[in-house]
């Protein structure tokens, strides 16, 4: 066969066949809550389950802010009624970070973990030592029927140095903003769950705030948690990871000093321990917006998806990218919604059918489509 009919039918394997219309799953004005952002989803067996932060009194990250979700048994056509899983009152609950447990013994039929962080001011207070934020886990073994009660793992995941709050939270590498993906988390091929987040170290020089991307992970099916090594790439920020069927982990994040105007790829050999590169994707044009990794494993290759407004300036243009060498490079992209678009997350519904739930207009829904490859 030819390099260019080669190239031709990979191509046309890569052009959607079809695509649903929108369904919308959380709707800002309704269910209680005046805003909906930060969407996460992932599928188990054949339900799908969705996560959003609900807004009450508008769309400000931070103020009464509650993790809410929705289940799908027809694979996004039809949604439940919305379910509050955490109310930290008038105060933050946010980022919400799913990921099936589906090899611990004690559990055979498998456990749902909900990460999520709580803040005790804004962002902008909290980078500048005013507020803490924590983090936290809840877990399911009924699909979201029933939850666990929150468990605070922030001594282990993160590095605070505010001793007025918590004589614990004393250490002096002064993590302070602390935020997990947004976006699913992963469980590797050893059992291993990693949860990607970025932080924020120290005092802001000349008004620029040092942000790096990372990761944690639990090797005993949440029992106890690890920090991996944080990025060196200064900027680094809102991520998510896939691991490939070599056992490659990879992480892509955006680049929150809107100087490459680009994202970042960082890949680890040691399951996410380390990293053993890290570098600019040229050819992800991103105007500091979240995205969203997901992987379709296949016999011959892996299908590596993006999903990210693909944009210089605006959150607009949602884009679905497609790699065969493993995020080397992009053979082929397509457009989700060309319109007002922002955070997404991709979950895989088949090996020929993924869905998306993203924000559009403006943030006045968070919507689920189906995209057939």
């Amino acid at each position: 066969m030819s390099f260019i009919k080669a190239t031709l039918l990979l191509v046309l394997a890569l052009v959607p066949i079809w695509s649903t219309a929108q369904q919308t799953v959380f709707e800002s004005g309704k269910e209680g809550y005046s805003c909906y952002r930060i969407p996460a989803i992932l599928k188990v067996n054949k339900t799908l389950v969705a996560f959003a932060e609900g807004r009450r009194n508008g769309c400000s990250d931070f103020g009464d802010v509650d993790i809410v979700m929705k289940t799908s048994n027809d694979e996004g056509k039809t949604w439940s009624e919305l379910k509050l899983l955490v109310n930290n009152e008038t105060i933050q609950a946010g980022n919400p970070a799913p990921v099936f447990d589906a090899s611990d013994p004690r559990y055979p039929n498998g456990r749902l973990f909900l990460f999520y962080n709580t803040g005790t001011a804004s962002e902008h207070d909290i980078v500048y030592g005013a507020g803490v934020r924590e983090t936290w886990f809840i877990t399911s073994e009924d699909l979201g029927v029933s939850w666990s009660q929150p468990q605070n793992i922030t001594l282990q995941v993160h590095k605070p140095h505010e001793p007025d709050y918590n004589p614990d939270y004393n250490f002096k590498e002064d993590w302070r903003h602390h935020a997990l993906t947004p976006g699913h988390a992963i469980q590797l091929e050893n059992g291993r769950l990693f949860i990607p987040i970025n932080i924020s170290i120290g005092e802001p020089q000349n008004g620029k705030i040092p942000y790096r991307a990372g990761a944690f992970y639990s090797d005993d099916h949440g029992k106890s948690f690890k920090l991996a090594k944080i990025l060196k790439s200064k900027g680094s920020n809102e991520s998510t990871g896939v691991q490939l069927s070599n056992g490659e982990v990879i992480l892509n994040a955006r680049d929150q000093t809107e100087k490459t105007g680009k994202r970042y790829t960082a890949r680890s050999t040691d399951n996410g321990q380390s990293w053993d590169t890290e570098e600019v994707d040229t050819y992800l044009t991103d105007p500091v917006c979240q995205g969203s990794l997901h992987i379709i494993r296949r016999k011959k290759k892996d299908l590596v998806l993006l999903s990210q407004v693909f944009h210089p300036h605006k959150r607009e243009n949602l884009s679905l990218h497609f790699s065969t060498d493993g995020a080397r490079t992009w053979e082929k992209t397509i457009t989700i919604d060309k319109g007002s678009s922002a955070y997404s997350d991709l979950v895989v519904l088949s090996k020929n059918k993924v869905g998306v739930l993203y924000e559009k207009d403006d943030y006045r829904r968070i919507v689920f489509k189906e995209i057939g490859l």
